[in-house]
């Protein structure tokens, strides 16, 4: 038994494991998206993502980490996309805002993230990635929610938040600064 994640095609897409023959593409994708880290970096990064595929699955613990976005057409490799932990003060959110000081503790949540690289963007890619993450994590993890952050100025982020759904809300504070907008979609699931 294992929660190890297999692959999800979409129409246009194969979401799979990263591979090491796939490591000077996602390098690519990745330095485009988030800046540069030295290719080195970047292998110790996709041998370690790697070997989490398997110790997660073998742990029964949700399947975290990058996968592969690639285009079934031609088998290019055009963005990244997976499940992260997000560790954030939801409560500062006004959707989520209690009042009380607890407002601004950390919670964990299940989190989402994509990357496309600069020649694929426009082009639909990362909403259709991120779209059969969230049918896999409400069919197949049973999730409650899932959410993704980004910040005030990306645009082209929040843009993939509304075309799968999620309510986006930005953060009305400062502090702290990694947490400046969240979006986030709850299962329609009604459970008997």
């Amino acid at each position: 038994m294992t929660t190890r994640m297999l692959s999800i095609e979409t129409e246009r897409l194969l979401i799979r494991e990263l591979a090491l023959d796939d490591l000077d593409a996602v390098h690519h994708v990745l330095n485009e998206s988030f800046g540069d880290e030295p290719l080195e970096q970047r292998r110790t990064w996709l041998q370690w993502t790697m070997l989490n595929y398997e110790c997660l699955g073998r742990l029964y613990q949700p399947p975290y980490g990058d996968r592969a976005v690639v285009r079934k057409a031609d088998g290019v490799l055009v963005g990244t996309v997976g499940f992260v932990p997000s560790y954030a003060p939801v409560g500062l959110l006004p959707s989520f805002t209690t009042g009380t000081p607890a407002d601004a503790l950390h919670q964990p949540a299940f989190g989402m993230f994509w990357a496309v690289g600069a020649a694929y963007r426009g082009q639909g890619y990362a909403s259709e990635a991120a779209r059969a993450m969230v049918e896999y994590a409400f069919t197949h993890l049973r999730l409650k929610r899932i959410v993704a952050t980004t910040e005030h100025d990306n645009a082209a982020s929040m843009a993939v938040m509304r075309h799968i759904g999620m309510r986006v809300e930005r953060n009305p504070h400062a502090a702290p600064p990694y947490f400046q907008v969240m979006g986030w979609l709850e299962n329609p699931v009604t459970l008997i």
